[in-house]
């Protein structure tokens, strides 16, 4: 195991993941991503899945978050930044399929 790889993983092994912002778009024009990555990778950098992105340009602000794909990679060990977090806590959850 070289050096770059123990920084990325813990002691069982398991890679150290994040769930943040990655910004796109142009000067002035800023958009988000919200990007499962390495915990050690720069904001823009190589991410591991796109589950969202934030439109901070639009009246109201959109948040747009795939909630089935944000639930896996938790449940992986990803751990959201604040301001991810946040958005979990604004969007509504949705309701489980009834049964058929």
């Amino acid at each position: 195991m070289n050096n770059r790889q123990s920084t990325i993983e813990n002691q069982k092994g398991e890679r150290l993941l994040r769930i943040r912002l990655a910004r796109t778009g142009a000067k002035k024009k800023r958009s988000y991503r919200v990007v499962v990555i390495d915990r050690e990778r720069a904001r823009d950098g190589r991410f591991v899945e796109i589950i969202g992105h934030y439109n901070p340009q639009h009246t109201p602000p959109e948040i747009v978050l795939k909630r089935e794909r944000v639930d896996y990679w938790i449940g992986k060990g990803a751990q959201p930044s604040e301001t991810v977090q946040s958005f979990l806590k604004k969007a509504p959850v949705p309701a489980p399929a009834p049964a058929a």
